[in-house]
């Protein structure tokens, strides 16, 4: 039991002083609450009354359900949690974030996972509280990732003791203190966006051009020094005159002295012209704005300390000063940090063991922006010649057109990017746009080419002329650009995470339906083959949230193509959307299929010659026999078919989970989640999936009479991973009213499927669905590293984008590892030392292999990468020359290899294809 009230706070507060000195004036009697510690710490946060009152019940029931949560080690961090509850959802906040870590004497990182720990029930952390939460963490994590890197990018520019010639008052630690605070400071004042980690970064390296330009050469490193010096003999004004305008000072500096900043971005691996357009747009009118004076060659700290602390008091968040004291509540969780990638943990015996250590968030960013732009670099502003003619050859030229709704949209989303960032960075917007359009012009035409082999027709008037097809392809290439830009800090492992910016931003820009943009999708992975292994999980997932939740909004043209379909079909409770689960999904149909859907499916081939691709769905369907039934939408049918796909993935994952030692529970509970997505989809309309399957897991275990309460069930749900806590905690009841997933339940689900649910107590339960076949996934990578069997220590791992850009294309970074060997298919090796010792380990690795063939001449399936025995590739016919050494054959085969599984995953969707016309 939470302990009783004290009454010594209540005494101590009536004998406290008056400011005056004098006794305390007789006040209106109140309620002491809490104990004596809990009354000290309210008051050190100085929350209102209502405040504590409710914060100290949050505590007692906390406290009851988990007792551990009232000793004397936990007390007082329980408190300040409930403390930081209660205010938010009260809108009564009194305390900033930091005050509030070091009156509990706990960390960013920790209060996090011990607020997590704390959300025992559904209903005690609020969504409004689970928004709060994650507008910080963003915000930390971008913070912490940048303040690395520029301790680490000083630590390269500024001599650690510099010559005696200096002045003393420009010493590193001050140096450091101007640079972070008044970087701190332009980020607050002209970030909107305060969790975009790339315009922060660039941001960040204006200050440090700025400072740069600053400081005598003396201090600094080469090859800024000398940087400096060659500005310095070139008669630059290096030192500041007080009276000249700064803007204009400023401006032409960075007109003349852009040596500063080419240096920082090359080794920062930065677009230039993006940092000059922050530099003149945003960061200029911020050195004006916040009126900085400069002594000694440096601003006044005491100046920009003094804004600083106005900006962090009105935002009542993180004060990231303390990042330059190291302050303990600041410092990320050592076992996070920890997590870092490892090559096989098999090494031979002289090679001592070491961790690879991952890239930086801030440098996986750069690469990733460097690596799309390199691509786009050569791609024209305009249609190309080739998607000229294409245009040409249709009935009606879509070329003014597709012209026209490009510059519409332009001017749209530079609109809406600087509403989103801030007014000053409108023209960074445009430059992300045009770069969005290249990649446009680029996937339509690949698209076209593909679609001409495939229809072998040169006519795509119906298809060009389409405004939603151009517009979701336009916008699927924009977010692209977006996602890649707006990597977060977080997003070490490519997982998403969501900014301002993020999808589906770029829906409500372009208004667009996520129902039209979902088709789009599969299609311009296939057609660009240069996308990272990032971003196609980044459409991925976008793909994932429009089949969850964003298609079944209301006003989605899902609900009336079920609807059409319905009529077509004659039923009023058997849509043709359902199919059957067990059909294999293919990954044949094409954008073209599905925006000039309803179509004849691929699969049932029509006696006379086959549609144009100009022929509208309307004249095709008017050309059907009479006989025959009206055509079917392909575009639902491969929805429903991918939603069944995702439903019963998610519902696996979960079911494992929870109901392991039941296996025979699994059929019963998906049987319910088909039928609830089949005949009462209109349960979906402005809800999740994940709702619609965590009320099948319940009401079936109910009905089993399995102990199985929506508690346990929501707890396994939020360690899945891409969930949301407002999925279980804000479900729609009725028109404006959203409660827990309980009441929802009870209410709405139970409500419409009782009778169905009732059946499976039934000795005549309903018929099983199918389990859903679920083939490869078209954008899954094989996983690395993989082990060349036979013993040795080689392995093989595909490159996850570790370029450094600045020298080249494609060049090992830190990613890679330091003591092994590491050899890269179409880079300098290294020493000949290591090709010897590569050379001796698969001479070994060949005389292992064939002991083995030896002892069993059956081969076996190929489940992993392995080596051919002696040195033929018999799938391709190749032949290795004489005087190829042993390391150049292991290469050839291992390319070979590759390419032989490539074909067969491409080859997977036709086989099951033919399967199904059999």
């Amino acid at each position: 039991m939470p302990p009783k009230p004290s009454r010594r706070a209540g005494a101590a507060r009536s004998q406290r002083a008056s400011p005056d000195g004098g006794s305390a004036p007789p006040a209106a009697p109140r309620l002491e609450i809490g104990e004596a510690d809990f009354v000290v710490l309210c008051d050190a946060l100085k929350v209102s009354e209502s405040v504590r009152e409710k914060a100290w019940k949050t505590y007692e029931s906390l406290s009851a359900v988990d007792g551990a949560l009232a000793c004397n080690k936990k007390k007082k961090e329980t408190w300040g949690v409930c403390i930081f509850i209660v205010a938010i959802d009260l809108d009564e906040v009194t305390f900033t974030f930091t005050e509030l870590l070091k009156s509990i004497s706990i960390s960013v990182c920790t209060f996090f996972q011990f607020l997590k720990e704390v959300d025992v029930n559904m209903d005690t952390v609020s969504t409004k509280v689970d928004s709060t939460v994650s507008r910080l963490k963003k915000k930390y994590d971008v913070l912490v990732a940048l303040y690395h890197k520029f301790e680490r990018t000083c630590g390269l520019i500024y001599l650690e003791q510099p010559s005696t010639e200096i002045s003393a008052e420009l010493s590193s630690v001050l140096v450091l203190k101007n640079y972070w605070i008044t970087f701190l400071l332009a980020k607050g004042k002209v970030l909107q966006v305060e969790d975009d980690l790339v315009i922060s970064f660039q941001l960040l390296l204006c200050v440090l051009d700025y400072f740069i330009k600053l400081s005598p050469p003396a201090m600094l490193k080469e090859p800024y020094k000398s940087a400096m010096t060659a500005v310095t003999v070139n008669g630059s004004a290096r030192t500041p005159r007080r009276g000249q305008n700064r803007s204009t000072r400023t401006a032409k500096q960075l007109d003349t002295d852009t040596k500063i900043i080419e240096i920082l971005c090359k080794e920062h691996d930065c677009n230039l012209d993006e940092v000059k357009n922050v530099y003149l747009t945003s960061f200029i009118p911020f050195l004006n704005s916040a009126g900085i004076v400069a002594s000694n060659g440096l601003p006044e700290v005491e100046v920009i300390l003094k804004q600083y602390d106005e900006l962090y008091l009105k935002n009542k968040d993180i004060d990231a000063r303390l990042f330059l004291n190291h302050d303990e509540t600041l410092q990320p969780d050592v076992v996070a940090c920890s997590q870092l990638e490892r090559t096989p943990l098999k090494n031979s015996p002289e090679e001592e063991i070491s961790l690879i250590l991952p890239q930086t968030p801030v440098r996986a960013a750069m690469n990733n922006i460097q690596q799309l732009i390199m691509i786009l670099n050569s791609a024209p502003d305009k249609p190309s010649d080739t998607l000229i003619t294409y245009f040409n050859n249709c009935t009606v030229n879509p070329h003014d057109g597709i012209l026209k709704r490009v510059e519409s949209l332009d001017h749209i989303f530079k609109k809406k990017f600087a509403e989103a960032v801030g007014q000053g960075w409108a023209e960074i917007g445009s430059q992300r746009y045009k770069l969005g359009v290249r990649l446009y012009y680029r996937v339509m035409e690949s698209m076209l080419k593909s679609e001409e082999e495939r229809l072998s027709v040169q006519n795509f008037s119906t298809l060009l002329n389409d405004n939603i097809f151009h517009t979701s392809l336009l916008a699927c290439a924009v977010e692209v650009v977006m996602a890649t830009y707006g990597r977060n800090a977080s997003q070490s492992d490519g997982t998403s995470a969501e900014t301002d910016l993020s999808f589906p931003w770029i829906l409500n820009v372009f208004d667009l339906k996520a129902f039209d943009f979902y088709k789009v999708i599969e299609s311009f992975i296939r057609a660009e083959p240069s996308l990272t292994r990032e971003m196609i999980k980044h459409l991925e997932r976008c793909e994932h949230r429009i089949m969850e939740s964003l298609a079944w909004q209301s006003g989605s043209p899902l609900f009336d193509l079920i609807k059409q379909s319905k009529e077509r079909e004659g039923q009023t409770d058997q849509p043709e959307t359902a199919s059957t689960p067990s059909t294999p999904l293919q990954h044949n149909h094409t954008a073209a299929d599905l925006y000039l859907s309803p179509v004849r499916s691929p699969k049932k081939k029509a006696s006379g010659p086959p549609p144009s691709a100009n022929s509208t769905p309307d004249a095709q369907s008017g050309a059907t026999p009479q006989t025959q039934k009206p055509q079917k939408s392909t575009s639902l049918s491969l929805f429903y078919k991918k939603v069944y796909l995702l439903a019963y993935r998610r519902l696996h994952t979960l079911f494992l989970q929870l109901l392991s030692e039941h296996p025979d529970l699994e059929p019963l509970i998906w049987t319910l989640f088909q039928y609830t997505l089949q005949n009462e989809y209109e349960l979906m309309r402005d809800r999740h999936l994940d709702q619609i399957m965590m009320c099948s897991m319940y009401g079936i275990c109910k009905v089993k009479n399995i102990d199985l309460r929506f508690k346990i069930i929501v707890s396994a749900y939020k360690e899945l991973c891409n969930t949301n806590q407002e999925t279980f905690k804000r479900v729609l009841i009725r028109e404006e009213q959203y409660d827990s997933i309980i009441v929802f339940y009870n209410l709405v689900f139970m409500q419409k499927l009782k009778t169905n649910i009732l059946q499976y107590a039934s000795n005549r339960p309903p018929t099983l669905s199918p389990i859903p076949h679920i083939p490869r996934s078209p954008y899954q990578f094989s996983n690395s590293p993989r082990r060349v069997p036979a013993g040795n220590n080689i392995y093989i791992s595909p490159l996850k984008s570790p370029y450094k850009f600045s020298d080249g294309f494609q060049s090992p970074t830190k990613m890679t590892p330091r003591s092994r060997i590491l050899v890269s298919i179409g880079e300098s090796f290294g020493t000949s030392e290591k090709f010897q010792k590569i050379n001796q380990m698969l001479c070994n690795s060949d005389g292992q292999l064939k002991r083995s063939a030896e002892v069993s001449a059956a081969p076996k399936p190929l489940k992993r990468l392995r080596f051919d025995i002696e040195g033929q590739d018999e799938a391709d016919g190749s032949k290795h020359l004489p005087q190829e050494s042993k390391f150049q054959q292991k290469l050839a085969e291992m390319t070979s290899t590759r390419t032989r599984m490539q074909k067969q995953k491409l080859n997977d969707g036709n086989d099951t294809l033919a399967s199904e016309e059999k």
